[in-house]
């Protein structure tokens, strides 16, 4: 199973990885807690997206097409479900 969106996944993981060390740069220079939270909440963000984007394809790609193909059945397919919902 190709996973098309990772390669949209990991681009933002990457700019999360650089803005984490901004923030830690940002830190060290004593820059106000009001410009850390903020930062802070804009890598909150971006690791959010890439969640969602992940659980989105693989209840889209990976449950679905293997339902449709007979790789899953419905019981086995909730199951997966249930186990991404703890994850939204």
């Amino acid at each position: 199973m190709e996973h098309t969106s990772h390669p949209e996944i990991i681009k933002r993981l990457k700019q999360a990885q650089g803005q984490l060390g901004s923030i830690l740069a940002m830190m060290a220079d004593g820059r106000p807690c009001t410009d850390l939270a903020q930062q802070l909440q804009a890598v909150e963000s971006i690791i959010h997206t890439a969640k969602r984007t992940l659980i989105h394809d693989h209840m889209e790609h990976c449950i679905g097409d293997a339902l449709t193909e007979g790789g899953l059945t419905g019981e086995q397919a909730l199951r997966e479900f249930k186990t991404l919902a703890k994850y939204l």
